[in-house]
């Protein structure tokens, strides 16, 4: 069976190992009549059009950078970053095949039989984070009110932007896609027509503590979706060094192995090879590693010039509070 882990070893360019494995990834499905291993090589088509042809995420850029200009004049008091990255091919691997893994799962815990190829292959449609913006808000202790925590001015400011943001972008070519969530369950301070749009891990953090408000756009002039990510300081803090990074991994290799457990060996071609894959890449020693612009000396001391592990980086700003004392309305 074919798996990324075959091409990280040449010294090539992440385009080239992308089209490589895409190209003998559809040569083994035609062969072996394999549908989802088809909707595999489209998605890998999908990661490697917006590594070589950018161009628009100029324009797309420039646009949410738009934003930024408006929140550097409306909240002058706050410290905020944006930051937007394209994913990364090792985590966009993972996450295709945990998809597959996980959607399997439940349909066989549901239903008490495997789904369909149609069925698979239909699921797999749902993939629109491979762009994604995150803004980053903190208020500075000299600027903070007095009777109120630090965290309830930050949330009050944060849904406030939740609830400009959707209209602001819908002005600027974009379009806010429907979350799937309950609605009811989102942040009362999220106004009523936004909150279909939101899925809101602050007011229902994950079981890893993980808390952010996501958005999804599909950007009507680049053709393609973008995911954003608001959040305070303390919640990216959480979520990038804290707690809900190592939970978070350790949880997703417990569930695995868990589901592995229930559907064994043999039973369903599709989570089988989506398992072999998955678990491959979870086992990776990053130092033994040859892919061109990449060096690791372990798992940890890692630099990542080509977007192979932490993805490509674009649109980092970053503003700054003032420190003189203005007043917040």
């Amino acid at each position: 069976m074919i798996t990324l882990n075959d091409y990280l070893y040449s010294g090539d360019t992440v385009l080239k190992i992308l089209h490589e494995y895409s190209e003998d990834l559809k040569k083994s499905a035609i062969e072996n009549n394999n549908p989802v291993d088809l909707a595999h090589c489209n998605f890998l088509i999908q990661m490697t059009e917006l590594l070589e042809h950018n161009d628009f995420l100029t324009s797309q850029s420039q646009r949410i950078k738009e934003f930024y200009k408006y929140m550097t004049q409306k909240y002058p008091f706050l410290a905020f970053t944006f930051k937007g990255r394209i994913k990364s091919l090792v985590r966009a691997e993972e996450k295709f095949n945990g998809y597959i893994l996980e959607y399997i799962y439940d349909y066989f815990q549901q239903h008490g039989k495997y789904p369909t190829e149609a069925e698979i292959k239909s699921s797999l449609s749902c993939f629109r984070d491979l762009i994604a913006y995150r803004i980053v808000i903190s208020l500075p202790q000299c600027h903070m009110q007095s009777g109120l925590t630090q965290e309830e001015q930050e949330l009050k400011f944060l849904y406030e932007l939740a609830n400009i943001l959707p209209q602001f972008l819908e002005e600027r070519g974009f379009t806010a896609q429907l979350s799937g969530d309950d609605p009811n369950k989102a942040d009362e301070r999220l106004e009523g027509g936004n909150r279909a749009y939101y899925r809101d891990y602050v007011a229902c953090p994950r079981p890893s503590g993980y808390r952010s408000l996501h958005i999804t756009f599909y950007d009507n002039l680049a053709r393609c979706y973008t995911e954003l990510q608001l959040r305070t300081k303390d919640m990216d803090d959480l979520a990038e060094i804290g707690a809900a990074n190592h939970f978070g991994y350790e949880r997703q290799q417990e569930e695995i192995r868990s589901r592995r457990d229930i559907i064994p060996d043999h039973e369903c071609r599709y989570f089988d090879e989506a398992f072999e894959r998955f678990t491959k890449l979870q086992s990776l020693d990053l130092s033994s590693v040859n892919v061109n612009m990449f060096k690791a000396y372990g798992n940890q001391l890692i630099n990542d010039g080509c977007g192979l592990f932490r993805g490509r980086q674009i649109l980092p700003f970053e503003h700054l509070s003032r420190f003189q004392n203005d007043l917040i309305d």
